[in-house]
């Protein structure tokens, strides 16, 4: 039976993690909700890795409305507050503040913009940018387009949301396909 090849950076004994990399990283999504998401999420990996924010995902949709971004919006300081006790989540009182604060920021951009998952999706062309990397060491941890994104995104009132986040987002989100050429799901 032959093995299935996976990208080098996956630590493929956890099935959370393998999931993940097998049915989502990568994936182009143009769903406003997964997208708003992903940015806060990413936002709470900084400094982290993402298995931390892996395993707390499905609370962190729990507390923050399924990340709803009007109802994320109105959470008060209080609710806020107490969320900073709740071992369910990163308890970094600017990451979760951040939430709320991305919240209104996409109501703002949304607003403005009419369509936030175009505007994002321009930073890319509008289609995913396939990269073919052959291993780690290969792997930028940002690009001009994370920066250009990062720089938007802030000048619009998102917090949390450097280049090296951005670039992870894009990651995700499928806006930049990064499976390694080896990994089975490169030639999908």
């Amino acid at each position: 039976m032959e093995e299935i090849q996976r990208c080098p950076w996956l630590p493929a004994h956890l099935d959370l993690y393998r999931d993940y990399h097998d049915q989502e990283w990568g994936v182009a999504s143009r769903d406003p909700g997964y997208l708003f998401e992903m940015i806060c999420l990413e936002g709470a990996q900084a400094g982290l890795s993402w298995w931390t924010v892996l395993q707390k995902r499905e609370h962190y949709r729990k507390v923050f409305h399924h990340f709803d971004p009007r109802k994320v919006a109105r959470m008060s300081d209080a609710a806020l507050d107490k969320l900073v006790l709740d071992p369910g989540i990163i308890r970094h009182r600017g990451k979760i503040q951040s939430v709320r604060q991305n919240a209104r920021a996409w109501l703002d951009l949304e607003e403005r913009e009419g369509d936030v998952v175009s505007w994002l999706w321009d930073f890319v062309g509008g289609s995913p940018r396939k990269n073919h990397f052959k291993s780690l060491a290969d792997f930028p941890s940002k690009t001009a387009e994370s920066d250009a994104l990062s720089k938007a995104l802030r000048k619009a009132g998102f917090n949390f949301v450097g280049s090296t986040t951005m670039y992870a987002f894009m990651q995700a989100v499928g806006m930049t396909d990064d499976h390694t050429a080896d990994c089975f799901r490169y030639r999908r």
